[in-house]
């Protein structure tokens, strides 16, 4: 009998990052079994073989907020004025005659976007209060299902519009939780009472036992911030390492002093961050016309001083943001050039929608080790820098070891002028 080790998958002549060697990389049972450097290649038997011709292979990205429910709402929201409140204004107006089908239809549209662009983990906000009740948990929790072979969604229901300020919504929240929501987000700057707000809904995070995703500081006034009272609930309740914030644009205001201050509290109470460029750019600012300063919090200032941080999409197509095609590559790209960061800061970039984002979700077994899930994307590119300053095509990806999606590699179909071997 052969002593040859047989594989489900193995992907050959694989470029990872910070190796200077191609490798293979060997899969079993979902998991990464081994990564031989191709110098070492030995026989090997695979029920798949895949060549991606010194290609790079990345995890698959990890996009950390995002809110399905309400995207690709762009054709019913022209000219919506108003910054934020002109944004939660409209969606109010719409999401109560939005049904379960209109629902999944169009966060079905964005998940498989995203899904072919490379993401593989997926934490999604859902709006829930007496306007929408539960309709649109009901469809995102219907995507999570029918999608589990590629892209795995954790679902953060929360309420946009308040909880003190709007009766009902906390009985709501209590049974999206109760019926299998992942975890609970907050949403202080548009309720009546903030301070009660973000104690409540820390009690009931410990009551249910999830994690916790605020909205935060979502302007440039850097005179007053709720971060001290996220980090102190946080450290009261001991829930370090389970609250993540974002927007928290007033980090890209604040003088150094009062910054440093609060990086300071927000690492030693274990709160991630999160931004959103798109959005932030989006809205924030708009007061200042063309000379708007850019509101973006400074993540990878923060990711080198040991918080943990990530760069997600938040909205796509909708009032919020109405742009988007869920390319977190291209999120992060975004990022780096507004924060003027070369090609030094590109892999840093690179873990903040992989690596980070991944500790920022908790998620097991993540990365490229043996006994991690082969969750991993090809990307049209040798290297990271390329991959990440050209904003690469991802061209294949794999669940678990089994191939979820492919895109050809683009060709040109014509010949060019004065070439002899055309």
């Amino acid at each position: 009998m052969s002593s040859t080790p047989i594989f489900d998958t193995l992907i050959r002549n694989a470029a990872l990052q910070g190796s200077q060697s191609l490798t293979d990389i060997c899969i079993r049972d979902g998991r990464i079994a081994e990564i031989i450097p191709v110098a070492q290649r030995r026989e090997a038997k695979a029920r798949v073989v895949e060549d991606v011709g010194g290609r790079l292979v990345l995890p698959g990205f990890v996009d950390t907020h995002v809110h399905l429910d309400k995207s690709c709402l762009l054709a019913c929201c022209r000219g919506v004025g108003g910054g934020l409140k002109g944004a939660v204004a409209a969606v109010s107006r719409l999401k109560q005659d939005f049904t379960e089908e209109d629902v999944y239809r169009r966060g079905a549209r964005t998940i498989e976007m995203a899904i072919l662009q490379g993401t593989m983990h997926m934490r999604t906000h859902v709006e829930v209060d007496p306007r929408v009740g539960l309709r649109s948990l009901a469809a995102i929790q219907r995507l999570k299902r029918d999608y589990a072979f590629a892209i795995d969604l954790s679902v953060c229901v929360f309420p946009q519009e308040g909880l003190f300020n709007d009766p009902g919504t906390e009985a709501l929240l209590e049974r999206a939780l109760d019926g299998g929501a992942d975890l609970l987000g907050g949403c202080p700057y548009t309720d009546s009472d903030p301070a009660a707000h973000m104690e409540r809904l820390f009690e009931m995070a410990v009551s249910h036992d999830v994690d916790l995703d605020f909205h935060l500081d979502f302007d440039l006034d850097p005179s007053w911030t709720h971060m001290p009272d996220i980090c102190r609930l946080t450290e009261a309740r001991g829930w370090q390492g389970r609250v993540a914030i974002g927007h928290v644009t007033k980090l890209a205001a604040m003088e150094e002093a009062a910054f440093d201050r609060h990086v300071s509290q927000l690492l030693a109470a274990g709160v991630a961050v999160t931004a959103l460029p798109s959005t932030d750019l989006y809205l924030n600012g708009r007061d200042k016309g063309f000379r708007a300063p850019r509101g973006v919090a400074p993540v990878h200032v923060l990711a080198e001083r040991g918080i943990t941080t990530s760069i997600a999409t938040n909205n796509v197509m909708n009032p919020f943001t109405p742009y988007g095609d869920c390319s977190l590559l291209r999120m992060a790209n975004l990022y780096a050039n507004l924060m003027h960061i070369g090609p030094e800061g590109f892999s840093l970039c690179l873990d903040l929608i992989t690596r980070d984002a991944a500790r920022l979700m908790r998620i097991d077994a993540y990365g490229l080790a043996p006994a991690d899930f082969a969750d991993l994307i090809i990307l049209d590119a040798t290297d990271e820098d390329e991959a990440f300053g050209s904003i690469a095509p991802v061209l294949m990806g794999f669940k678990k070891g089994r191939k979820t999606f492919e895109r050809r590699a683009e060709i040109l179909a014509c010949s060019v002028k004065g070439d002899p071997t055309a």
